[in-house]
């Protein structure tokens, strides 16, 4: 028994040994190779300098409408509304805007016909080309953004 213990002892450490052996030579060779292959060049891509594309939306704010108690606080409260007004306007441009509608049909005569429109989202770098009043009691705002501008924003914010 004794020689059969030291030969499964022997068999067993010759067998161990060639585990170890075959796994220190394929660690080996899997740093010869990727020591052997050419370094990549770091691939920076730079956003080309590209003509700004801008678009433009108006918004109008009626001045007597609006809750001031003076003319010039109405016409304040107008160049406000308008500017809002305007934004909307670009945000409807950029994102599009939302349409629910609903139509009632009873005895094949239309009944009752209603549209809801909505707009959402952000408009960053909107800079205000010109406001001024129209006539006597409206008041204008004309908004323009680049949407070049808008789409590296959007690209840069994808990519964080």
């Amino acid at each position: 028994m004794t020689h059969s213990k030291s030969v499964l002892k022997a068999a067993f450490l010759v067998l161990g040994f060639s585990f170890l052996v075959g796994c220190e030579t394929v660690s080996k060779t899997l740093v010869d190779i990727a020591e052997a292959l050419p370094d990549a060049p770091m691939e920076t891509k730079e956003l080309e300098s590209v003509e700004p594309e801008w678009v433009r939306a108006t918004g109008y704010a009626p001045i007597s409408l609006q809750p001031g108690s003076t003319k010039e606080h109405k016409m304040i409260l107008a160049m406000r509304a308008s500017k809002l007004r305007a934004y909307q306007e670009l945000t409807a441009i950029v994102h599009g805007q939302y349409l629910f509608g609903t139509t009632a049909v009873q005895d094949m005569v239309l009944k009752n016909d209603q549209f809801k429109t909505a707009v959402s989202g952000i408009v960053r770098g909107a800079r205000v080309v010109k406001s001024y009043p129209v006539q006597d009691d409206v008041y204008a705002t004309i908004l323009e953004v680049d949407m070049n501008q808008l789409q590296r924003a959007w690209v840069k914010a994808q990519s964080k």
